[in-house]
């Protein structure tokens, strides 16, 4: 059920195109990746992180509103 709802409008699947995109740039390549390039991913990660734990918040709001929405016609009848 969790995995039905939407991004909530938070850009999650662009930040993973992103980082994707930055590691695919990165592959086949020779020498040393850039402290730069390893400090971009690692931001992009920790913004993924963060966005999905708010993902899981406002989903988990979600169920709880539809339990007591279901609870309460339920005390009605």
């Amino acid at each position: 059920m969790f995995n039905d709802f939407l991004d909530h409008g938070l850009p999650l699947i662009a930040l993973k195109e992103q980082r994707r995109d930055l590691i695919v740039a990165l592959m086949g390549r020779k020498g040393p990746i850039s402290k730069e390039a390893i400090n971009e991913i690692a931001a992009i990660q920790q913004a993924i992180t963060a966005i999905e734990g708010v993902i899981l918040d406002l989903d988990a709001d979600i169920v709880s509103h539809c339990s007591e929405d279901a609870e309460d016609r339920q005390s009605r009848h």
